[in-house]
């Protein structure tokens, strides 16, 4: 039961920050191994999911650091334009759906934009907590974010109704 009324949040979590399915599954298993060493704390606890999310975004990022070499080679190669995100670009959907295409979207980001703006805006990590995390300058943060969401822009744009697309 409690792995049950958990693992949609675990798993969203590491599927956010991984981008890939199997990846998430992975830390999803790692993240309720630990659970289950600290049952005994976690059972009765008021702040288990707190816990859990903690564990997955940090199971997670370790995950990213060990590929770092390989998401280097996007950061090095991309440069996207300055698009604004646009306004109400999800609201003619239903929630599922908006959380579907914003995950859609999310996986196809590289993982040096994808990561950080999980981090800022579903973590709510403030910047200077992110570049802390992930080793990197509160800049590049910035930019990563700043990137991302401009990427992100041209994939939501079609679910915008009545947008100026």
């Amino acid at each position: 039961m409690f792995m049950r009324a958990y693992q949609d949040m675990v798993f969203s979590t590491a599927a956010r920050l991984a981008g890939n399915d199997a990846q998430a599954q992975d830390i999803a298993q790692d993240v309720f191994i630990k659970a289950y060493e600290n049952f005994d704390h976690l059972r009765l606890s008021a702040t288990a999911g707190g816990w859990l999310k903690t564990v997955a975004t940090n199971l997670s990022l370790n995950y990213l650091t060990r590929y770092r070499k390989r998401w280097r080679l996007f950061s090095e190669s991309e440069s996207e334009p300055d698009v604004p995100m646009p306004d109400g670009a999800l609201d003619s959907l239903n929630d599922d759906e908006q959380r579907a295409a914003l995950e859609e979207a999310l996986r196809r980001l590289p993982a040096h934009q994808r990561v950080p703006l999980v981090l800022y805006h579903f973590e709510d990590l403030p910047y200077e907590d992110i570049a802390a995390k992930l080793g990197i300058s509160l800049a590049k943060v910035k930019t990563d974010i700043r990137r991302g969401r401009a990427a992100l822009a041209p994939m939501l744009r079609p679910h915008a109704i009545g947008g100026d697309s």
